[in-house]
């Protein structure tokens, strides 16, 4: 039973990263009708009020009082509001770049916080393995490979996702330091609540705001903010419930094989050799920080004396 629970676990998640795969092409195609800061404020606006029925069946499923949802409610508000920050800086960097970026680039950048959030975690004197390091070396190789110019530069596109790929690799540790003490629905309600209004705030000052082109985007807003915001993240949280750390870690980070696929297959964008060679060094070095921590046994081995 044990193995049959962890293997649909392993099925709900490798679905979560084929919805977000995919996703980048949604967002990609939407750029085409709407600016990027109104399309993300109409998604994660349906996102949000797609968890209002989920959040509403937990409440009612964990028998508590109305006193402790409200504390709930109070908690995760402001836990929320400061990851929705940092979610709004990540995810308007992201759409800014999908302008100018294929759909299959900006997942593998953006893929790169699962390197860079072993080294962010030194500033809250977490320790870096030496797993860690090696990834990102082999991350950047990839990344050379996948975007910098003959010239020796970067793209547009790819610097917006780069920058990007630190926000998101804060909002993962900010997350991680929240979702102990949260209530990890509310949280992402309200975290997702801030993205919108704020993103509607910088739309109505930078963008115009039009019906047209917001019906005109309306598959793509639908899929990022009903299938991406509102199914994956309930996909996810169910998934790791009973998927194993290391394994949940690699099979999310396949999200970005889906959206090569799906930028392939739906937006015709093609990578060239040297940019498959660097997908593939990019996705090993997203994997490789996820394995098993090289150095466990010998420090343990210290902490005994047999050495």
């Amino acid at each position: 039973m044990h193995r049959h629970q962890q293997l649909k676990s392993n099925m709900f998640l490798l679905i979560t990263a084929c919805i977000w795969g995919f996703a980048f092409v949604a967002q990609r195609q939407g750029m085409a009708h709407t600016g990027p800061f109104t399309f993300n404020a109409v998604r994660f606006a349906l996102g949000a009020l797609s968890l209002i029925p989920l959040i509403l069946w937990l409440d009612k499923r964990s028998g508590q009082s109305r006193a402790a949802i409200r504390a709930s409610v109070k908690g995760s508000a402001v836990a929320g509001f400061l990851a929705g920050l940092i979610l709004f800086c990540g995810s308007s960097l992201q759409q800014i770049g999908l302008i100018y970026t294929t759909a299959g680039k900006a997942a593998f950048v953006t893929g790169l916080y699962i390197v860079i959030v072993p080294f962010l975690g030194l500033f809250l004197k977490h320790r870096l393995h030496l797993n860690g390091a090696a990834g990102a070396v082999v991350a950047v190789v990839g990344l050379y490979l996948l975007c910098v110019k003959s010239d020796l530069t970067l793209g547009k596109g790819d610097v917006f996702e780069l920058v990007g790929a630190f926000f998101w690799s804060a909002h993962i540790l900010i997350i991680d330091k929240f979702s102990r003490t949260a209530d990890v629905i509310k949280l992402s309600f309200f975290q997702v609540v801030t993205c919108s209004a704020l993103s509607f705030i910088v739309a109505a000052a930078t963008e115009k705001i039009d019906v047209t082109g917001l019906s005109q985007a309306a598959i793509p807003i639908l899929y990022g903010g009903l299938c991406s915001v509102g199914i994956a993240y309930t996909l996810q949280v169910i998934g790791q419930k009973h998927a194993h750390p290391t394994q949940a870690a690699i099979i999310m980070s396949m999200e970005t094989v889906f959206a090569v696929i799906g930028g392939y297959w739906i937006l015709h964008e093609v990578l060239g050799a040297r940019g498959v060679i660097g997908c593939l060094f990019m996705l090993a070095g997203m994997i490789v920080p996820q394995l098993p921590q090289i150095g466990i046994r010998r420090s343990a081995a210290k902490q005994d004396g047999s050495l």
